[in-house]
């Protein structure tokens, strides 16, 4: 299978760079218009014009946007029939990959998956006479003023914004600014290279917090690479768990029906109905499409379905400082639930097949036990050659007891492939 939980993903290589040219001429097949963007990788560029090689081979149009957040190509797919996205997400600089989407801005379903591999088993290409073309697009200005028309910042707060060196740059300092906000901002600029590890948690943004601090500022937005992700911390410079932010968001906009994935605490169920989804934004978007008034899950992936059905960064950025300008967020924090839960990862060349043995339909998706208690969830990453466990439980002991018993279960998988 070549996509794992959030499209295509890997090391960039020349397998990547063969894929890149076939997703785009299967594509220009279904879809005769397509939005293309990219993030800031120094690989982003060449992959982009492959996609869009392909594109045209096979008689379609690229509307190339340039270095966009994945959210913005998402958003302007609406006026195309399909979207392409070249990025790894906050995977190191050394992977890329590509992500695709449907007008409604929601990652390609499993069966559209399966069907574009299919379709890159067999060589696309129109004749000489029915090329097809490219042009440029201004793919942020719709993007932007449709977060702007959805956002009220009722007063000029202070923001601190950490995009991490990657597409958000583009977008979420501008948008800020432009919704009234008083901006400070750290990695905000295309180099290429990231100034901090990508993926948005806790241990990779101390210096966030002390920086909130510094600045006296209500609140602080960080993006990871592609900016589909955003995490947050509040006034007192505390970083906001996913857990804790998914209810947050929930509560704000009255969201009584909430899709989220099946690694989110149960804190949530405090406040809203829930239907839980395997681990992978494109599960969430797939549920919202049928149910829900709000998604996300606590990697910082946030789907606000009146936008889009993308996890959107920018606009998650925008909602959180409209809530920070209204309330105040840790007396909100404090007040909220707080169950232990424990999240481990570790490198493992055949996580695969480990979690299959313990009995999992799909790797990825995992396997989770539960009781009244507490649960575990054991799962092989989509995106790199990992195994994740984690374990809740409503005392820390449990939550403990909960990721022993996970440990011990993988330990029985390895047994059983020996």
């Amino acid at each position: 299978m070549l996509f794992g939980s959030s499209g295509i993903r890997r090391k960039f290589d020349q397998t990547l760079v063969d894929t890149a040219l076939k997703v785009g001429a299967a594509l220009a097949t279904q879809s005769s218009d397509c939005i293309v963007g990219m993030d800031t990788r120094t690989t982003s560029p060449l992959l982009v014009h492959l996609v869009v090689s392909g594109i045209m081979g096979n008689g379609g149009t690229a509307h190339i946007s340039g270095i966009v957040p994945t959210p913005t190509v998402a958003f302007n797919t609406r006026s195309a029939q399909a979207g392409c996205m070249i990025t790894a997400s906050h995977n190191p600089e050394e992977y890329n990959g590509l992500k695709l989407f449907n007008p409604d801005g929601s990652s390609f379903t499993l069966a559209q998956q399966a069907e574009m591999e299919v379709l890159l088993q067999t060589p696309h290409w129109s004749d000489w006479q029915h090329q097809g073309s490219a042009q440029s697009l201004d793919a942020i200005s719709p993007h932007k003023n449709a977060i702007l028309d959805l956002i009220n910042i009722k007063k000029g707060i202070s923001v601190v914004i950490d995009c991490g060196n990657g597409a958000g740059c583009t977008l979420t300092p501008s948008l800020l600014s432009e919704a009234g906000a008083r901006t400070t901002c750290i990695n905000c600029d295309t180099s290429g290279h990231f100034g901090r590890p990508s993926e948005p948690l806790k241990e990779h943004l101390g210096h966030v917090g002390d920086m909130v601090k510094k600045t006296e500022s209500a609140c602080a937005v960080v993006h990871d690479g592609d900016a589909d992700r955003m995490m947050a911390f509040d006034g007192k410079g505390r970083y906001i768990d996913g857990d804790h932010l998914l209810m947050l968001f929930s509560k704000y906009l009255n969201a009584g029906k909430v899709v989220t994935t099946s690694d989110t605490s149960m804190i949530i169920e405090d406040i809203a109905e829930v239907r839980r989804t395997p681990v992978g934004d494109s599960y969430v978007s797939e549920e919202l499409l049928k149910w829900g008034d709000f998604g996300g899950e606590p990697s910082g992936a946030w789907i606000f379905p009146r936008i889009s059905l993308c996890p959107d960064g920018p606009y998650a950025a925008a909602i959180f400082c409209e809530i920070a300008s209204e309330w105040d967020v840790a007396t909100e924090l404090d007040a909220m639930p707080r169950y232990p839960i424990l999240r481990e990862s570790f490198p493992c060349k055949n996580a695969r097949d480990i979690v299959i043995s313990l009995g999992a339909s799909s790797p990825t998706d995992g396997i989770r036990v539960a009781d009244d208690e507490g649960w575990y969830l054991i799962r092989a990453s989509g995106t790199e050659p990992k195994i994740r466990i984690t374990a809740e439980g409503k005392s820390l002991q449990k939550a403990k007891e909960m990721l022993s018993s996970g440990h011990d279960k993988i330990r029985q998988g390895k047994t059983a492939l020996m």
